[in-house]
């Protein structure tokens, strides 16, 4: 049996192209990105796919790979993220994730729930964080959100986990997959700024300080690779340099 991947977004298709560990896995890459939305028919729409699926899991015996979310309308805007505490979800995007894990982890099928931080890799909507900021900075004006700050992982890196997770035959876990490094979002504008040789007029739009911090304690114990990753002061620079390109 090979590893099958639900979805059709970014992820879905580098995991579709990339992921090297063919294990009788189902991947669930698809449902709710936005952790704005709040429309109650999209949440419907993921809950009804994602019972469907761990219903198939549990009859055919596969692993279920479900891909939620470590962001802080999970797990709140301050203090430490971790897997093994309680989730304060602050968002209504926050509490429709948990309440899926909790559908998957409830439905009999085996499972391992990965809480991802923001995933940035080429092909990814131009409204997602810096394809959307780099647009805006090649236009001219740009909006930066005052107080809010963003854990963003490489997808590549992400993938590694994922292989290594599947071939370890890691389950009936949560596990955070993020750098652990929360970036103030005026950071991120400025090293885009710097890559792209332009200035913008910058609008700003004040939010609640978020000081999150995701734990990587669980990951970086199952997966030791991750110590290669060059996440640390430089790893937000090799992203914009990777992925703020005209291709992307």
């Amino acid at each position: 049996m090979t590893t099958e991947i639900v979805g059709g977004g970014f992820l879905a298709r580098y995991l579709r192209h990339h992921l090297t560990h063919g294990a009788p896995a189902t991947i669930l890459a698809a449902g709710v990105s936005d952790t704005t939305e709040r429309l109650p028919e999209r949440f419907h729409r993921e809950a009804a796919l994602v019972s469907e699926t761990a219903r198939r899991c549990r009859e055919r015996g596969r692993l279920l790979v479900f891909l939620s979310s470590a962001s802080t309308g999970l797990y709140g805007r301050r203090g430490e993220g971790r897997e093994d505490t309680p989730a304060q979800p602050s968002s209504p995007y926050g509490r429709h994730k948990l309440a899926m894990e909790r559908l998957v982890a409830e439905s009999g099928a085996r499972r391992l729930t990965l809480r991802l931080s923001h995933v940035v890799g080429p092909g990814q909507n131009p409204r997602q964080l810096l394809p959307s900021l780099a647009g805006q900075i090649r236009a001219g004006i740009v909006t930066v959100h005052r107080g809010a700050s963003r854990d963003l992982i490489d997808v590549r890196h992400v993938t590694k986990v994922l292989d290594r997770l599947l071939a370890r035959g890691v389950d009936d876990r949560t596990v955070n997959v993020a750098s652990g490094t929360s970036v103030p979002a005026a950071r991120i504008v400025t090293a885009l700024e710097t890559f792209l040789g332009r200035s913008a007029h910058w609008t700003f739009h004040d939010v609640p300080a978020e000081t999150l911090a995701v734990s990587t304690r669980h990951m970086r114990a199952l997966v030791p690779e991750t110590a290669g990753f060059g996440f640390g002061p430089d790893y937000l620079h090799d992203l914009v340099r990777r992925y703020a390109g005209p291709t992307h």
